[in-house]
């Protein structure tokens, strides 16, 4: 009895130290992908930062906004006080709720994002809990009129790669304009963007890149401040990402650097005159440079 104890005490040690060397090869392989994933991500930031630095966006000037439409004019007056510096980009991070696609249920989500001012440029990265210990890592990529989007459970299973592609490109340049109000200089007369009137609270926004072009809606307060932003097509709601949205509501206006930046946000897709919202939260921080 003694000798199958002793034999029953080893096998169970060594199942025990088969599970902890199985645990911590399964952590240095997780821990691998992480900072491939995130040297990734830092990769394609600081190419944004370059190219934002090549040139200042458009500064505030009164005198240059006269031709616009009258809710856009009012939309500028609302927005800048005073003159605030020639800034090329812009980094922040937020935080909320998100709906994967094809999901109905949300999950609380941080994320960071950093876009040139000047021209159509981002990063937008993501970290949301799938189940308990289980996380999905995500980013969006566009520059140069290219996109890149991937998303990785624990940073190392790969379960959406998607690149370039005429639409994709298209949906990302949209995407830029539709995060535009978080940085304003983006939107006046001299970027990528024109606008065109509609009506006394709406007004068409165009920008212009790589031969490629994206439109939204824009529809403004009373108070000047831009409520939201609109595409004019339904979007396909089976893809396996979100893509742009079609759909923004923008709150909670604060100044920050001379700028009026709205600080809490629901994006949505769009399609059949109904809206559907994925990405629920606010501003933590923003910074601009």
């Amino acid at each position: 009895m003694e000798l199958i104890a002793r034999y029953q005490q080893g096998a169970v040690g060594k199942v025990t130290n088969w599970l902890l060397g199985g645990i911590v090869v399964l952590g240095s392989v997780i821990a691998f992908f992480t900072y491939n994933t995130e040297t990734d991500i830092d990769n394609h930031t600081n190419y944004v930062l370059a190219v934002s630095g090549q040139q200042p966006a458009p500064l505030y000037e009164p005198a240059e906004i006269t031709s616009l439409p009258a809710p856009v004019q009012r939309y500028f007056r609302y927005t800048f006080n005073g003159t605030p510096k020639p800034y090329a980009a812009v980094e922040m991070t937020m935080e909320g709720d998100f709906r994967r696609p094809q999901n109905e249920g949300f999950a609380f989500t941080t994320a960071e994002q950093t876009a040139a001012i000047n021209r159509p440029a981002f990063v937008f990265s993501a970290t949301t809990p799938i189940i308990p210990g289980v996380w999905a890592r995500a980013y969006d990529a566009f520059y140069d009129g290219q996109m890149e989007m991937k998303a990785k459970i624990l940073s190392t299973l790969t379960v959406v790669d998607e690149r370039e592609t005429p639409v994709l490109n298209q949906i990302s340049l949209r995407r830029w304009l539709l995060e535009a109000p978080l940085y304003p200089a983006s939107l006046l007369p001299g970027g990528p963007v024109t606008w065109e009137a509609i009506d006394q609270y709406r007004a068409r926004a165009t920008v212009s890149h790589g031969g490629m072009e994206a439109s939204m809606v824009a529809t403004f307060r009373e108070d000047g401040s831009l409520e939201s932003f609109a595409a004019e097509e339904d979007g396909d709601l089976n893809t396996p990402y979100h893509g742009s949205g079609e759909h923004v509501l923008r709150e909670d206006y604060r100044l920050v650097n001379g700028m009026m930046i709205p600080h809490r946000f629901v994006i949505s897709r769009m399609a059949a005159n109904k809206i559907y919202p994925f990405w629920k939260g606010g501003i933590v921080e923003i910074s601009f440079r």
